[in-house]
């Protein structure tokens, strides 16, 4: 059993895998609509993992509730892969800092309930809040993986995999 730095170092390991599918993935892909992933470009995916880590780090550091649900779209990010690499440099600068005692600090989470905005608050702590940011990052970097996959770009095969299923396969 690893001590809750492990969270931390999960975190760091998937914005590693991010970062180097930034860079390998061409501008004109990385910004492309999918038709497998209706809606879908790389580089929104790619935001929206990094809008969980931001919203818990930045709640955490601001002292308020963490907001997943209130996030910005249509920004650089989505579309400027230098944008993109800062942001997670920037990202993983940040949960290095947390420390033993940040992932252990309480947290209140707001989470948005229903499409008519009915929400709930709930507390937690910002560890357990990291490890959710990198679950969710998991299932997101498999339909990144998918998008790529779809414009010719290869992937790891651990990307946009969770470590249930590695576990699993390297047991088989």
């Amino acid at each position: 059993m690893k001590s809750i730095m492990g969270v931390a170092e999960q975190a760091q390991c998937i914005l590693s895998q991010c970062a180097a599918l930034i860079e390998a993935v061409p501008d004109d892909i990385f910004s492309r609509d999918s038709e497998c992933v209706r809606g879908g470009t790389i580089g929104k995916h790619l935001r929206h993992t990094l809008d969980h880590y931001r919203a818990l780090i930045d709640g955490y550091e601001r002292a308020e509730s963490v907001d997943y649900d209130r996030r910005q779209r249509n920004v650089p990010i989505e579309s400027d892969r230098g944008a993109a690499l800062d942001a997670v440099s920037e990202l993983r600068r940040r949960v290095a800092a947390l420390g033993e005692e940040g992932l252990r600090a309480p947290v209140r989470i707001r989470i948005m309930l229903a499409g008519d905005g009915a929400e709930a608050e709930l507390d937690s702590t910002v560890g357990r809040e990291l490890a959710f940011a990198s679950h969710h990052a998991i299932h997101h970097n498999a339909m990144i993986k998918t998008i790529a996959a779809e414009f010719g770009v290869d992937t790891p095969d651990e990307f946009g995999v969770a470590p249930s299923t590695l576990n699993f396969l390297g047991q088989s």
